[in-house]
């Protein structure tokens, strides 16, 4: 496993990390809880550090699965969680109110069975709410010791810059992938210009790029919303996804590796990727996460994944 800093703090975390949406048991399908926590507990011997998740994956129920988790071994990870998004039934609301920030954060740090919270993240712009207001609840909850440091989570540079001039941050977390490139353009080269750490997210497209499917899924548990969020399972898309796996198949088997380690590798030799978060719904899967960065692409490989990606992107339909 790599490690390094998150931006300019002293966070030192693992090139891949550990995503936690899929053990809300609301969106990826139903999981057990137990088999969750040991997926977890792989993920860390494996040389796994960071660990994310927020209140919005199953209303909570993602965090309390990571606190049962992390019990006796919380000095061997970093633990980031976020604010500003809740569940309401089946829809997601973007609330960055004092009240509800204030409200998130207890409720975190209790699910999580932690007293303090290493990497607090908005988790998305809340339009309804001046952003100052809500920066003056968040430098309150740290003078109280709540969390260590301060990161966002989809936000432009626009944003960033005016977050920046009221507080300090140290990450951003966007959505990153051989499927998604769209912050290379622009953000990416400011988080490296202006020394702010990524976790990006979406590292294989909600399984897409991990190549275990060969024919388009169709998604028949109710609680198996990603194609939802992940448009690269559409049936106009599928071709064009298929042909960019084709290729990952092709170099995962010159390494002796899986499509899914090939992916995740492209993905933390990327010019500002700090980290990069994938899912594991079973301890074999965080373990071959975690060896995905064990071995080297060539420059060769990295620039023809990247030329297909722009190929597939350019046809994807959005």
């Amino acid at each position: 496993m790599k490690y390094r800093y998150l931006g300019n703090s002293n966070l030192k975390v693992s090139a891949v990390g550990l995503g936690t949406w899929a053990y809300g048991n609301d969106t990826f399908g139903k999981v057990e809880d137990q088999q969750s926590i040991k997926a977890i507990r792989a993920a860390v011997e494996a040389g796994i550090t960071l660990i994310d998740t927020a209140p919005a994956y199953g209303a909570g129920h993602a965090e309390k699965v990571v606190g049962r988790a992390i019990e006796g071994i919380r000095d061997k990870v970093v633990i980031a969680t976020k604010c500003g998004t809740h569940r309401d039934g089946s829809k997601y609301v973007r609330d960055l109110s004092p009240k509800r920030i204030r409200k998130e954060m207890e409720a975190s740090l209790t699910r999580l069975n932690v007293e303090q919270i290493d990497l607090y993240q908005i988790h998305w712009p809340d339009p309804d709410t001046p952003l100052e207001e809500s920066v003056e609840e968040l430098l309150k909850l740290k003078k109280e010791g709540k969390f260590k440091y301060l990161g966002v989570c989809n936000f432009g540079i626009e944003l960033i810059e005016d977050i920046s001039e009221m507080t300090d941050i140290i990450s951003l977390q966007p959505q990153y992938s051989l499927l998604k490139r769209d912050v290379e353009a622009e953000i990416l080269p400011y988080l490296v210009e202006n020394n702010f750490g990524s976790l990006s997210y979406g590292t294989l497209g909600g399984g897409i790029l991990s190549g275990k499917y060969q024919e388009r899924p169709e998604f028949e548990d109710e609680k198996d919303n990603r194609a939802g969020f992940y448009p690269f399972f559409r049936e106009e898309n599928w071709p064009q996804t298929r042909s960019l796996i084709s290729l990952l198949e092709e170099i995962a088997a010159a390494h002796n590796q899986s499509p899914a380690q090939v992916a995740i590798n492209w993905a933390i030799n990327r010019a500002g990727i700090t980290t990069a978060l994938v899912g594991a719904k079973t301890e074999k899967q965080a373990r071959e996460n975690a060896e995905a960065s064990d071995f080297d692409l060539t420059k060769a490989e990295m620039d023809a994944l990247a030329a297909e990606s722009d190929n597939v992107i350019k046809n994807l339909n959005y």
